[in-house]
C-alpha cells in the first residue's frame, strides 16, 4: 500500500503556514508466521481520492522500473565515458567516511520489538550528515532522500553497523550513500537499508554555496561515483517534468531512455487531473454530442463527451492506435508510428492540415493560414486501475533529437489530450475527449468554440461510426511495428 504524507509547519503569532516536506510511503503487510496479508482494496470515495488513487498506480509503476532506469543509463556509453574530474583541492572519498554502531533498545522498537522505520531513518541521517560535513567543513542541510528501501527487519538487542561516504559531490549539492546493516553475536551482517540523502551547505542568505570537488576511491569509489550522477540525472528529469507547474515549463520536453518514464507518469497524471475538474462549462450540444470549455489561469481547454454503443476495452484498443485516426479525424492528415516504447507507451509523427481562410490546406507551401503543422505526440494508454476508474489515452508534445522540425512544417505542441472512456454497461461506453489548447491547436476548434460551426459533431459521429465498423474485429494484441530509433537518442 501507499501512504502519502505531508509535513505542515504553522506560526500561531504570525498565522503563517508553510509545508516543510512532502513523501510517500510504501507499506507491505506480513503475518507473523511468514508470508504476505493480501490487502482489501482501497474504494475512492471522492473524485479527489479517485485522482490521487490512480496517480498511486503510476508512482508504483516508476518504483518497479527505476532499477531498469539506472541500468540502462550506467549502460550508456556516454555515462561509461564520464571522467573523474582532476581538482587541486579534490578531497579524497576516504576522508568522507563514517562508520558507527547503535545497540537497538527497547524504546527503539514497537510492541513486535522490531526497530521503528523513523529510528533507523534518524541514526542514518546522523551518519550522512558526518559525512557530509568532512566534505564541506560546514554544517550541511538534508534537502531530499532518494529511495529509502528497507531490505530486512531489525529487532531489539540488534547492533546496527551504519555506514556513510559522499559518493560524488556536484555544484551546489553532495550526494552522501548510507548503508545499515544488522546483527547478533556471532551471525553476519544483515543488509536492512540503504539510501541516498542529498545535502546542501547554505550561506547566511540561504543561497547555495559551491562545494568542494571529490576524489572517489578506485573500483568501488568510481562505480558510486558514475551511480550518483545517474541518480542526479533522473531526479532533475522527475523534477523538471513532475514537480513544476505545466505553465513553467516548455511543452515539448525531451524524450530518452532514463525519463521516458516520468514523461509517461505526467502525460497520464495530467490528462486524469484535468478530466477531474468540476467546473466544465457546456458550451454547445448536438444530438448527444457535448462541447464543453474550461478557462484556468489563462490556459482554455475543452472536452467533447459523447457515447457509443461499442465496449469500453473494444473502443480503448481502437482509439489506441492513433494510426487509425486518420480514419474519421480530419484535422489528422497522416500520422506515422515513429517508435514503440513499451506495451504501454509509443512515439508518434501526427501531421495536420493548415488553417486557412476558415478552412483547411494540404499543401505544405500554403501561405494563406500559415505551413502545415506537425507534432511529435507520446501516446499513453493504461487501463483502469480498479472498478469505476476509467480507460485512458493520453497525449503529450515531446521532442527527438531524430526528428527535428522540417522545412516546410510548422512544428506545434500539445500541452495535454487525449481520452477518458468509462463503461457505462457492458456495450454502451462514455467516451470524453479533452485537450488543453495551445495557440497550434485553437484554430482547429475556435469556430466550435464561439458557436460558428459544429465541425466537432461531425468528426466526433464519424468516430462513432469507425468504433461501430470495428466493434467486432479482432482485437489487436500489438500495435504495427515501429521503426527503430538510431543511436543518436538511445
Amino acid at each position: 500500500m501507499e501512504v502519502g504524507i505531508v509535513v505542515n509547519c504553522e506560526d500561531l503569532f504570525s498565522d503563517s503556514h508553510w509545508r516543510v516536506c512532502q513523501a510517500f510511503a510504501t507499506f507491505v503487510t506480513q503475518r507473523t508466521t511468514g508470508g504476505k496479508v493480501q490487502l482489501r482494496p482501497l474504494v475512492p470515495r471522492t473524485q479527489e481520492e479517485q485522482v490521487e488513487h490512480s496517480l498511486a498506480a503510476e508512482r508504483r509503476r516508476m518504483r518497479l522500473v527505476h532499477a531498469d532506469i539506472m541500468k540502462d543509463l550506467l549502460t550508456n556509453r556516454a555515462f561509461q565515458q564520464v571522467e573523474v574530474q582532476e581538482a587541486e583541492k579534490a578531497v579524497p572519498a576516504e576522508r568522507t567516511q563514517v562508520e558507527s554502531v547503535e545497540l537497538v533498545l527497547p524504546p527503539h522498537a514497537n510492541h513486535q520489538v522490531n526497530t521503528f522505520g523513523g529510528q533507523i531513518m534518524a541514526w542514518m541521517e546522523n551518519v550522512a550528515t558526518i559525512a557530509a560535513s568532512r566534505l564541506c567543513n560546514a554544517h550541511p542541510t538534508l534537502r531530499s532522500i532518494d529511495m529509502f528501501h528497507f531490505r530486512g527487519p531489525s529487532q531489539v538487542g540488534d547492533r546496527l553497523v551504519l555506514k556513510a561516504i559522499v559518493n560524488n559531490a556536484f555544484k551546489n549539492s553532495m550526494e552522501v550513500g548510507v548503508c545499515a546493516e544488522a546483527y547478533q553475536g556471532e551471525e553476519p551482517l544483515r543488509h536492512i537499508n540503504s539510501a541516498f540523502m542529498i545535502f546542501e551547505v547554505c550561506d547566511r542568505d540561504g543561497k547555495p554555496c559551491t562545494l568542494p570537488k571529490i576524489q572517489p576511491e578506485p573500483l568501488e569509489g568510481r562505480r558510486r561515483y558514475q551511480e550518483a550522477i545517474a541518480r542526479k540525472k533522473i531526479r532533475l528529469d522527475r523534477k523538471y517534468i513532475i514537480s513544476c507547474k505545466q505553465t513553467e515549463v516548455p511543452l515539448s520536453v525531451p524524450w530518452d531512455l532514463s525519463n521516458q518514464v516520468y514523461l509517461s507518469y505526467n502525460n497520464v497524471s495530467a490528462l486524469k487531473m484535468l478530466a477531474a475538474r468540476n467546473n466544465w462549462v457546456l458550451n454547445s450540444e448536438k444530438n448527444k454530442v457535448s462541447l464543453y470549455t474550461l478557462e484556468q489561469k489563462q490556459v482554455l481547454s475543452f472536452k467533447i463527451e459523447f457515447e457509443a454503443d461499442v465496449p469500453a476495452e473494444r473502443v480503448f484498443m481502437v482509439l489506441s492506435d492513433l494510426s487509425k485516426r486518420v480514419e474519421w479525424d480530419p484535422n489528422y492528415e497522416r500520422c506515422e508510428l515513429i517508435h514503440r516504447v513499451d506495451d504501454d507507451d509509443f512515439l508518434y509523427r501526427v501531421v495536420t492540415p493548415s488553417i486557412c481562410r476558415g478552412g483547411v490546406s494540404s499543401s505544405p507551401s500554403a501561405n494563406q493560414g500559415g505551413m502545415v503543422q506537425d507534432f511529435i505526440l507520446l501516446a499513453s494508454r493504461r487501463p483502469p486501475c480498479d472498478s469505476g476508474d476509467p480507460y485512458v489515452i493520453a497525449l503529450r508534445s515531446v521532442t527527438l533529437p531524430t526528428h527535428p522540425p522540417t522545412e516546410g512544417y510548422n512544428r506545434g505542441e500539445v500541452l495535454c489530450a487525449g481520452f477518458s472512456i468509462m463503461e457505462v454497461s457492458n456495450t454502451v461506453s462514455k467516451i470524453s475527449y479533452f485537450n488543453q489548447a495551445s495557440p497550434e491547436v485553437l484554430p482547429y476548434i475556435s469556430t466550435d468554440i464561439a458557436g460558428l460551426s459544429s465541425s466537432f459533431y461531425g468528426t466526433f459521429c464519424t468516430c462513432s461510426t469507425f468504433l461501430q465498423d470495428n466493434r467486432d474485429n479482432p482485437t489487436p494484441k500489438d500495435q504495427p511495428p515501429s521503426s527503430t530509433l538510431n543511436s543518436t537518442l538511445l
